[in-house]
């Protein structure tokens, strides 16, 4: 029976296959901070472009942006980052391990050991730089890509002429100083965040766009109550349930649902909770938040997230900046400050989900089969000849001349064609094909399912 897979493992596959490489290996690493390699990087860039496909390409009121990593300072002072945006680091009494906790937790969190933790103080996450040579001006690293959208809000609407309700989206790097990185890609001090700010007119509360399809997904949900009464317990239910029991607006709805359906398409949906924030941990501005959960080998962890942020960040920049955010609404003649709903995805740890849900070790093949969605995949075919000769070489390099119009694929003729298919099972290729004896006589050649391991032969166009 095989071990169950750990994070250790899934870290060491990474660095052999050439996925993710530890930041500046070479002077000892630097704690929370990784390099993707050249198989990381096209996987990595597959998945930002397919949530921008799903978020943005594929929907009538979305537009994106990217918005610079460092902005005024007084950005953070409006958004309460400089004041808040900290974390309890503590020390287990027991164990000795170093982790964080939330304030809320202080005096009740306990290590996994099962010892009391020792508060070693607040800590501020924000990166803090300097610009400027001669006369240097304090600023911050962005702790998250949510500001430039708020601040680029009226820009965006008024050239991109977008009326309500519309999203502004962006992918982009955040930094934050973390107490304790950990869990490999899980929690790093730099990572990518792909987020949206839904604007909606303050007093519109029908969603024209939640339709049977959204009400009817199903999701394992650990609810308010449940939390309240100390317990973890799950229970099946719908959006549609949800949204009977007031747990969210239609808005919210749609978008939670539009979460999952991403998740569905990711092939990851069947690992993924639902975790509802309970009162006393919402923030003072939001009515309801919503974080997702994925089964990864060191427990369940949020990947994503949903708040309704209310009108809450748009206020604080008009009164930070002393700028009106407003909207002329024809409809009622009057300016408004729309609420804010904000989808949240953590997009190195759904990077991490699906190299955790695609690894497998198969006994038969006595190798790992990196199962990714094939359209995701780094690599999308590999070309063989069965052996060196020029008449099988250059029919395979022709086809992969071919194929690289449209795709990344690769000329492999390295080693017994048993190896080249162990090989690119584990960097997740998803279809070989080989030019073997009777390629040149009949025009064909054959294609193998990395998942199935059956073979087709398909005639060379």
């Amino acid at each position: 029976m095989m071990e169950k897979t750990t994070i250790e493992d899934i870290a060491a596959f990474c660095k052999r296959k050439g996925i993710i490489f530890q930041s500046s290996e070479i002077y000892g690493g630097f704690a929370g901070f990784w390099d993707f390699g050249p198989l990381g990087v096209e996987l990595f860039n597959n998945i930002k472009q397919d949530f921008w496909k799903f978020f943005v390409h594929e929907k009538e009121n979305m537009v994106g942006i990217d918005a610079s990593i460092i902005s005024h300072p007084r950005t953070w002072k409006a958004s309460g980052h400089i004041t808040s945006f900290s974390d309890i680091a503590v020390i287990c009494k027991k164990c000795k391990k170093s982790t964080k906790i939330d304030k809320s937790e202080l005096g009740n969190a306990k290590c996994d050991c099962g010892g009391e933790y020792l508060s070693q103080g607040e800590f501020n996450l924000l990166f803090k730089t300097s610009v400027g040579a001669l006369n240097p001006v304090d600023a911050y690293l962005r702790g998250e890509t949510a500001q430039g959208m708020f601040m680029d809000f009226r820009l965006v609407q008024e050239t991109a002429r977008m009326q309500l309700p519309f999203g502004i989206v962006q992918v982009g790097r955040c930094f934050r100083n973390e107490i304790a990185p950990r869990d490999f890609l899980f929690r790093s001090r730099e990572f990518n965040i792909g987020e949206f700010e839904f604007f909606i007119h303050p007093d519109e509360n029908k969603c024209k766009l939640l339709d049977e399809n959204h009400l009817n997904i199903k999701l394992r949900l650990l609810d308010a109550e449940t939390q309240e009464k100390g317990k973890d317990g799950l229970k099946e239910t719908t959006i549609g349930t949800m949204l009977k029991e007031k747990r969210l607006g239609e808005w919210h709805a749609y978008w939670l649902a539009e979460q999952l359906l991403w998740f569905r398409k990711l092939g990851i949906l069947d690992k993924i909770k639902i975790r509802e924030h309970t009162k006393n941990e919402l923030s003072h501005y939001s009515s309801a938040t919503f974080d997702m959960d994925y089964e990864y080998p060191f427990g369940s962890k949020e990947i994503a997230g949903n708040a309704n942020r209310g009108q809450y960040d748009l206020s604080q920049h008009i009164k930070e900046s002393g700028k009106s955010l407003e909207l002329f609404d024809e409809a009622t003649k009057k300016k408004v400050i729309p609420k804010v709903i904000e989808p949240t995805f953590g997009m190195e740890r759904i990077f991490l989900a699906l190299i955790c849900n695609g690894y497998h070790y198969d006994k038969t093949r006595e190798n790992i089969v990196l199962k990714l969605p094939a359209y995701l995949a780094p690599i999308k075919a590999a070309v063989f000849p069965i052996v060196k000769k020029d008449e099988y070489e250059n029919i395979a390099k022709e086809i992969v001349m071919n194929l690289r119009k449209e795709f990344n694929v690769v000329y492999d003729e390295s080693g017994s064609v048993g190896r080249r298919y162990s090989r690119n099972d584990e960097m997740g290729t998803p279809f070989t094909i080989t030019v073997d004896e009777d390629s040149p006589k009949n025009k064909d050649a054959t294609i193998r399912d990395r998942d199935t391991t059956k073979q087709i032969r398909v005639k060379i166009s």
